[in-house]
Protein backbone atom coordinates (compact mmCIF):
# COMPACT_ATOMS: atom_id res chain seq x y z
CA UNK A 1 0.00 0.00 0.00
CA UNK A 2 1.34 3.41 -0.97
CA UNK A 3 1.75 5.85 1.92
CA UNK A 4 0.04 9.24 1.79
CA UNK A 5 3.43 10.95 2.19
CA UNK A 6 5.05 9.04 -0.70
CA UNK A 7 6.09 10.85 -3.87
CA UNK A 8 3.35 10.42 -6.48
CA UNK A 9 4.61 10.18 -10.09
CA UNK A 10 1.23 11.46 -11.28
CA UNK A 11 1.91 14.69 -9.37
CA UNK A 12 5.57 15.03 -10.34
CA UNK A 13 6.72 18.61 -10.86
CA UNK A 14 7.96 17.87 -14.35
CA UNK A 15 11.24 18.36 -16.14
CA UNK A 16 13.23 21.47 -17.02
CA UNK A 17 12.55 20.79 -20.68
CA UNK A 18 8.94 19.65 -21.26
CA UNK A 19 8.56 16.36 -23.10
CA UNK A 20 5.89 13.77 -23.69
CA UNK A 21 5.90 11.11 -20.99
CA UNK A 22 6.10 7.40 -21.72
CA UNK A 23 2.96 5.36 -22.20
CA UNK A 24 4.50 2.42 -20.37
CA UNK A 25 6.82 3.87 -17.72
CA UNK A 26 6.21 6.32 -14.90
CA UNK A 27 8.34 9.50 -14.85
CA UNK A 28 10.49 8.04 -12.06
CA UNK A 29 10.98 4.73 -13.87
CA UNK A 30 12.10 6.69 -16.90
CA UNK A 31 14.57 8.63 -14.75
CA UNK A 32 15.98 5.38 -13.40
CA UNK A 33 16.41 3.98 -16.89
CA UNK A 34 18.14 7.13 -18.16
CA UNK A 35 20.58 6.98 -15.24
CA UNK A 36 21.41 3.32 -15.93
CA UNK A 37 22.09 4.10 -19.60
CA UNK A 38 24.25 7.15 -18.82
CA UNK A 39 27.94 7.09 -19.68
CA UNK A 40 28.82 8.28 -16.18
CA UNK A 41 26.99 5.29 -14.68
CA UNK A 42 28.99 2.83 -16.80
CA UNK A 43 32.25 4.50 -15.78
CA UNK A 44 31.51 3.69 -12.13
CA UNK A 45 32.62 0.14 -12.97
CA UNK A 46 36.23 1.35 -13.00
CA UNK A 47 36.09 3.85 -10.15
CA UNK A 48 37.31 3.26 -6.62
CA UNK A 49 34.99 2.41 -3.79
CA UNK A 50 37.71 1.48 -1.31
CA UNK A 51 40.18 -0.49 -3.44
CA UNK A 52 41.78 0.75 -6.65
CA UNK A 53 39.70 -0.89 -9.37
CA UNK A 54 42.44 -3.14 -10.77
CA UNK A 55 43.42 -4.69 -7.42
CA UNK A 56 41.02 -7.62 -7.56
CA UNK A 57 37.82 -8.92 -9.08
CA UNK A 58 36.09 -9.43 -5.73
CA UNK A 59 36.37 -5.93 -4.27
CA UNK A 60 33.53 -3.44 -4.62
CA UNK A 61 33.73 -0.66 -7.16
CA UNK A 62 31.54 2.46 -7.28
CA UNK A 63 29.24 0.57 -9.64
CA UNK A 64 28.73 -2.51 -7.48
CA UNK A 65 28.39 -0.24 -4.45
CA UNK A 66 25.66 1.76 -6.20
CA UNK A 67 23.82 -1.45 -7.09
CA UNK A 68 23.98 -2.62 -3.47
CA UNK A 69 22.72 0.77 -2.29
CA UNK A 70 19.80 0.54 -4.72
CA UNK A 71 18.94 -2.96 -3.49
CA UNK A 72 18.83 -1.82 0.14
CA UNK A 73 16.92 1.32 -0.80
CA UNK A 74 14.25 -0.65 -2.64
CA UNK A 75 13.73 -2.92 0.37
CA UNK A 76 13.38 -0.07 2.86
CA UNK A 77 11.26 2.03 0.51
CA UNK A 78 8.79 -0.80 -0.10
CA UNK A 79 8.54 -1.52 3.64
CA UNK A 80 7.57 2.12 4.25
CA UNK A 81 5.08 2.39 1.39
CA UNK A 82 7.22 4.85 -0.56
CA UNK A 83 7.77 5.16 -4.30
CA UNK A 84 10.34 2.48 -5.04
CA UNK A 85 11.23 3.76 -8.51
CA UNK A 86 12.15 7.25 -7.26
CA UNK A 87 14.14 5.75 -4.39
CA UNK A 88 16.04 3.53 -6.79
CA UNK A 89 16.75 6.37 -9.22
CA UNK A 90 18.30 8.51 -6.48
CA UNK A 91 20.26 5.54 -5.11
CA UNK A 92 21.72 4.65 -8.49
CA UNK A 93 22.69 8.28 -9.20
CA UNK A 94 24.03 9.26 -5.79
CA UNK A 95 27.72 8.61 -6.62
CA UNK A 96 27.80 9.66 -10.28
CA UNK A 97 29.87 12.73 -9.41
CA UNK A 98 32.73 10.88 -7.72
CA UNK A 99 36.11 11.45 -9.41
CA UNK A 100 38.70 8.67 -9.73
CA UNK A 101 40.30 7.35 -6.52
CA UNK A 102 37.25 7.84 -4.29
CA UNK A 103 37.28 10.49 -1.59
CA UNK A 104 41.03 10.91 -1.97
CA UNK A 105 40.49 12.08 -5.55
CA UNK A 106 37.70 14.36 -4.40
CA UNK A 107 39.90 15.91 -1.71
CA UNK A 108 42.66 16.54 -4.25
CA UNK A 109 40.29 18.16 -6.75
CA UNK A 110 38.73 20.28 -4.04
CA UNK A 111 42.14 21.68 -3.09
CA UNK A 112 43.01 22.40 -6.71
CA UNK A 113 39.62 23.98 -7.36
CA UNK A 114 39.61 26.11 -4.22
CA UNK A 115 40.44 29.33 -6.16
CA UNK A 116 37.65 28.51 -8.63
CA UNK A 117 34.75 27.56 -6.36
CA UNK A 118 35.84 24.16 -4.98
CA UNK A 119 34.69 20.66 -5.89
CA UNK A 120 31.89 18.58 -4.36
CA UNK A 121 30.87 15.16 -5.67
CA UNK A 122 27.16 15.63 -4.90
CA UNK A 123 27.08 18.90 -6.84
CA UNK A 124 29.09 17.23 -9.61
CA UNK A 125 26.43 14.52 -9.88
CA UNK A 126 23.87 17.26 -10.58
CA UNK A 127 26.17 18.77 -13.20
CA UNK A 128 26.54 15.39 -14.89
CA UNK A 129 22.82 14.65 -15.14
CA UNK A 130 21.89 18.22 -16.13
CA UNK A 131 24.77 19.16 -18.43
CA UNK A 132 27.73 16.84 -18.99
CA UNK A 133 25.78 13.88 -20.37
CA UNK A 134 25.33 15.05 -23.96
CA UNK A 135 23.43 12.50 -25.99
CA UNK A 136 19.98 13.97 -26.63
CA UNK A 137 19.13 16.20 -29.59
CA UNK A 138 17.05 18.76 -27.66
CA UNK A 139 18.95 19.26 -24.40
CA UNK A 140 22.14 18.63 -22.45
CA UNK A 141 21.91 16.24 -19.54
CA UNK A 142 19.26 13.59 -18.90
CA UNK A 143 16.33 15.97 -18.31
CA UNK A 144 15.32 14.17 -15.11
CA UNK A 145 12.25 15.04 -13.06
CA UNK A 146 12.42 17.68 -10.35
CA UNK A 147 11.95 15.00 -7.68
CA UNK A 148 14.93 12.95 -8.82
CA UNK A 149 17.17 16.00 -9.10
CA UNK A 150 16.07 17.15 -5.65
CA UNK A 151 16.91 13.73 -4.26
CA UNK A 152 20.40 13.70 -5.78
CA UNK A 153 21.09 17.22 -4.50
CA UNK A 154 19.60 16.91 -0.99
CA UNK A 155 19.58 13.23 0.00
CA UNK A 156 21.96 14.04 2.87
CA UNK A 157 19.84 16.97 4.03
CA UNK A 158 19.33 20.66 3.16
CA UNK A 159 22.17 22.32 1.26
CA UNK A 160 23.03 25.55 3.04
CA UNK A 161 25.49 28.33 2.25
CA UNK A 162 27.97 28.12 0.77
CA UNK A 163 26.21 26.15 -1.98
CA UNK A 164 28.74 24.43 -4.30
CA UNK A 165 28.95 26.33 -7.59
CA UNK A 166 27.94 23.35 -9.75
CA UNK A 167 24.71 23.02 -7.78
CA UNK A 168 24.14 26.76 -7.42
CA UNK A 169 24.44 27.24 -11.16
CA UNK A 170 21.70 24.74 -11.94
CA UNK A 171 19.52 25.78 -9.02
CA UNK A 172 19.37 29.32 -10.42
CA UNK A 173 17.59 27.89 -13.48
CA UNK A 174 15.51 25.19 -11.78
CA UNK A 175 14.82 25.82 -8.09
CA UNK A 176 15.36 22.60 -6.10
CA UNK A 177 14.40 24.27 -2.80
CA UNK A 178 17.81 23.56 -1.31
CA UNK A 179 16.84 24.89 2.12
CA UNK A 180 14.39 22.04 2.80
CA UNK A 181 14.84 18.34 3.39
CA UNK A 182 14.32 15.96 0.47
CA UNK A 183 11.52 13.45 0.07
CA UNK A 184 11.43 10.33 2.23
CA UNK A 185 12.51 8.37 -0.85
CA UNK A 186 15.74 10.37 -1.13
CA UNK A 187 16.35 10.06 2.61
CA UNK A 188 16.02 6.29 2.28
CA UNK A 189 18.66 6.34 -0.48
CA UNK A 190 21.03 8.22 1.85
CA UNK A 191 20.64 5.69 4.67
CA UNK A 192 20.94 2.80 2.21
CA UNK A 193 24.34 4.24 1.27
CA UNK A 194 25.41 4.12 4.93
CA UNK A 195 24.12 0.56 5.32
CA UNK A 196 25.84 -0.67 2.18
CA UNK A 197 29.30 0.72 2.86
CA UNK A 198 29.30 -0.11 6.58
CA UNK A 199 28.63 -3.71 5.58
CA UNK A 200 30.81 -4.15 2.51
CA UNK A 201 33.85 -2.26 3.79
CA UNK A 202 34.10 -4.83 6.58
CA UNK A 203 33.77 -7.64 4.05
CA UNK A 204 36.38 -6.18 1.69
CA UNK A 205 38.75 -5.40 4.56
CA UNK A 206 38.63 -9.03 5.66
CA UNK A 207 39.30 -10.25 2.12
CA UNK A 208 42.28 -7.88 1.90
CA UNK A 209 43.53 -9.21 5.28
CA UNK A 210 43.77 -5.71 6.75
CA UNK A 211 42.21 -7.07 9.96
CA UNK A 212 41.03 -10.41 11.26
CA UNK A 213 37.66 -12.02 11.90
CA UNK A 214 38.52 -12.24 15.60
CA UNK A 215 39.00 -8.47 15.71
CA UNK A 216 35.62 -7.90 14.09
CA UNK A 217 33.99 -10.26 16.55
CA UNK A 218 34.90 -7.88 19.38
CA UNK A 219 33.15 -4.85 17.86
CA UNK A 220 29.69 -3.62 18.91
CA UNK A 221 26.75 -5.35 17.17
CA UNK A 222 29.13 -7.71 15.37
CA UNK A 223 30.00 -9.41 18.64
CA UNK A 224 26.41 -10.60 19.01
CA UNK A 225 26.23 -11.54 15.34
CA UNK A 226 29.23 -13.84 15.62
CA UNK A 227 27.95 -15.29 18.89
CA UNK A 228 24.61 -16.15 17.27
CA UNK A 229 26.33 -17.84 14.33
CA UNK A 230 28.55 -19.86 16.70
CA UNK A 231 25.55 -21.03 18.70
CA UNK A 232 23.59 -22.06 15.62
CA UNK A 233 26.48 -23.44 13.56
CA UNK A 234 29.29 -24.62 15.89
CA UNK A 235 32.50 -25.40 14.04
CA UNK A 236 31.38 -23.62 10.86
CA UNK A 237 33.98 -23.05 8.14
CA UNK A 238 35.92 -19.75 8.57
CA UNK A 239 34.59 -18.11 5.39
CA UNK A 240 30.99 -19.19 5.95
CA UNK A 241 31.15 -18.05 9.58
CA UNK A 242 32.16 -14.51 8.73
CA UNK A 243 29.65 -14.33 5.89
CA UNK A 244 26.82 -15.44 8.17
CA UNK A 245 27.84 -12.90 10.82
CA UNK A 246 28.08 -10.02 8.35
CA UNK A 247 24.75 -11.08 6.82
CA UNK A 248 23.15 -10.70 10.25
CA UNK A 249 24.88 -7.34 10.76
CA UNK A 250 23.46 -6.18 7.43
CA UNK A 251 19.96 -7.27 8.47
CA UNK A 252 20.20 -5.46 11.79
CA UNK A 253 21.04 -2.17 10.03
CA UNK A 254 18.11 -2.52 7.62
CA UNK A 255 15.60 -3.48 10.31
CA UNK A 256 16.76 -0.64 12.57
CA UNK A 257 16.22 1.99 9.86
CA UNK A 258 12.78 0.61 9.00
CA UNK A 259 11.71 0.52 12.65
CA UNK A 260 12.96 4.02 13.47
CA UNK A 261 11.44 5.45 10.28
CA UNK A 262 8.03 3.97 11.09
CA UNK A 263 8.15 5.50 14.57
CA UNK A 264 9.28 8.90 13.27
CA UNK A 265 6.64 8.94 10.56
CA UNK A 266 3.90 7.95 13.01
CA UNK A 267 4.97 10.81 15.30
CA UNK A 268 5.22 13.36 12.49
CA UNK A 269 2.03 12.09 10.83
CA UNK A 270 2.83 13.74 7.47
CA UNK A 271 -0.13 14.16 5.15
CA UNK A 272 1.97 14.72 2.05
CA UNK A 273 5.55 14.70 0.80
CA UNK A 274 5.51 18.45 1.49
CA UNK A 275 5.24 17.71 5.22
CA UNK A 276 8.27 15.42 5.02
CA UNK A 277 10.30 18.09 3.25
CA UNK A 278 9.42 20.69 5.86
CA UNK A 279 9.99 18.56 8.95
CA UNK A 280 12.75 19.96 11.11
CA UNK A 281 14.76 16.74 10.97
CA UNK A 282 15.47 13.72 8.77
CA UNK A 283 12.68 11.18 9.26
CA UNK A 284 14.76 8.28 7.92
CA UNK A 285 17.63 7.56 10.30
CA UNK A 286 19.31 5.01 12.59
CA UNK A 287 18.39 4.67 16.24
CA UNK A 288 20.68 6.59 18.60
CA UNK A 289 22.08 3.38 20.08
CA UNK A 290 22.94 1.81 16.74
CA UNK A 291 24.38 5.09 15.48
CA UNK A 292 26.75 5.14 18.46
CA UNK A 293 27.80 1.55 17.75
CA UNK A 294 28.38 2.37 14.07
CA UNK A 295 30.67 5.24 15.09
CA UNK A 296 32.85 2.72 16.94
CA UNK A 297 32.94 0.51 13.84
CA UNK A 298 33.75 3.49 11.60
CA UNK A 299 36.60 4.47 13.91
CA UNK A 300 37.94 0.90 13.66
CA UNK A 301 37.75 1.02 9.85
CA UNK A 302 39.37 4.45 9.76
CA UNK A 303 42.46 3.35 11.67
CA UNK A 304 42.77 -0.25 10.50
CA UNK A 305 41.74 0.15 6.87
CA UNK A 306 41.48 3.70 5.53
CA UNK A 307 44.66 4.93 7.27
CA UNK A 308 46.80 1.80 7.38
CA UNK A 309 50.42 2.62 6.43
CA UNK A 310 50.19 1.04 3.00
CA UNK A 311 46.94 2.93 2.42
CA UNK A 312 48.58 6.24 3.28
CA UNK A 313 51.23 5.53 0.67
CA UNK A 314 48.58 4.87 -1.96
CA UNK A 315 46.69 8.03 -1.01
CA UNK A 316 49.86 10.04 -1.53
CA UNK A 317 50.46 8.48 -4.95
CA UNK A 318 46.97 9.00 -6.34
CA UNK A 319 46.84 12.53 -4.90
CA UNK A 320 50.00 13.22 -6.89
CA UNK A 321 48.29 11.89 -10.03
CA UNK A 322 45.47 14.42 -9.71
CA UNK A 323 47.76 17.26 -8.62
CA UNK A 324 49.98 16.79 -11.67
CA UNK A 325 47.24 16.24 -14.25
CA UNK A 326 45.26 19.35 -13.30
CA UNK A 327 47.96 22.02 -13.92
CA UNK A 328 49.11 20.15 -17.02
CA UNK A 329 45.65 20.41 -18.61
CA UNK A 330 45.37 24.03 -17.48
CA UNK A 331 48.62 24.85 -19.29
CA UNK A 332 47.98 22.54 -22.25
CA UNK A 333 44.22 22.32 -22.83
CA UNK A 334 45.02 21.02 -26.32
CA UNK A 335 45.69 17.68 -24.57
CA UNK A 336 41.98 17.40 -23.83
CA UNK A 337 39.98 15.18 -26.20
CA UNK A 338 38.42 16.72 -29.30
CA UNK A 339 34.88 16.73 -27.89
CA UNK A 340 36.08 19.05 -25.08
CA UNK A 341 37.79 21.56 -27.38
CA UNK A 342 34.61 23.54 -28.16
CA UNK A 343 34.05 24.13 -24.44
CA UNK A 344 37.64 25.29 -24.09
CA UNK A 345 37.27 27.69 -27.04
CA UNK A 346 34.14 29.17 -25.42
CA UNK A 347 35.75 29.46 -21.97
CA UNK A 348 36.35 32.99 -20.72
CA UNK A 349 39.05 33.24 -18.07
CA UNK A 350 40.88 30.83 -15.78
CA UNK A 351 37.81 29.94 -13.72
CA UNK A 352 35.87 28.71 -16.72
CA UNK A 353 38.86 26.70 -17.95
CA UNK A 354 39.51 25.24 -14.49
CA UNK A 355 35.94 24.01 -14.26
CA UNK A 356 36.24 22.31 -17.64
CA UNK A 357 39.47 20.63 -16.57
CA UNK A 358 37.89 19.54 -13.28
CA UNK A 359 34.90 18.09 -15.14
CA UNK A 360 37.24 16.15 -17.40
CA UNK A 361 39.39 14.76 -14.57
CA UNK A 362 36.35 13.98 -12.43
CA UNK A 363 34.94 11.89 -15.25
CA UNK A 364 38.06 9.74 -15.50
CA UNK A 365 38.11 6.17 -14.27
CA UNK A 366 40.94 5.05 -12.00
CA UNK A 367 42.69 3.17 -14.79
CA UNK A 368 42.37 6.01 -17.31
CA UNK A 369 43.71 8.58 -14.84
CA UNK A 370 46.70 6.35 -14.15
CA UNK A 371 47.25 5.76 -17.88
CA UNK A 372 47.05 9.47 -18.68
CA UNK A 373 49.40 10.32 -15.84
CA UNK A 374 51.89 7.74 -17.10
CA UNK A 375 51.58 9.04 -20.67
CA UNK A 376 51.82 12.73 -19.85
CA UNK A 377 53.87 12.80 -16.65
CA UNK A 378 55.75 9.52 -16.64
CA UNK A 379 54.39 8.44 -13.27
CA UNK A 380 53.15 5.06 -12.11
CA UNK A 381 51.23 3.54 -9.20
CA UNK A 382 53.31 1.10 -7.15
CA UNK A 383 51.56 0.60 -3.80
CA UNK A 384 48.75 -1.82 -2.97
CA UNK A 385 45.53 -0.25 -4.22
CA UNK A 386 43.40 0.51 -1.20
CA UNK A 387 42.84 4.20 -0.53
CA UNK A 388 39.73 5.10 1.41
CA UNK A 389 36.09 4.37 2.04
CA UNK A 390 32.60 5.70 2.62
Amino acid sequence: MTAIFASDPASARGRLYPEDESAHRSPFQRDRDRIIHASAFRRLKHKTQVFIEHEGDYFRTRLTHSIEVAQVARTVSAALGLNVELTEAVALAHDLGHPPFGHTGEDALNVLMDPYGGFDHNAQAIKIVTSLERHYAEWDGLNLTWETLEGIAKHNGPVLDPVPFALSDYNARHDLELHTHASAEAQVAALADDIAYNHHDLHDGLRAELFSTDELAELPVLKNCFAEVDRKYPGLNYYRRRHEALRRFFGILVEDVIGVAKTNLATLNPQSVHDVRHAWHMVIRFSDGLWADLNVIRDFLFHRMYRAPIVVTMREQVTQVVHELFPLFMERPDELPKQWRKDVEDARGDTALARIVADYIAGMTDRFAIQEHTRLCGGQITAKGVIDGG
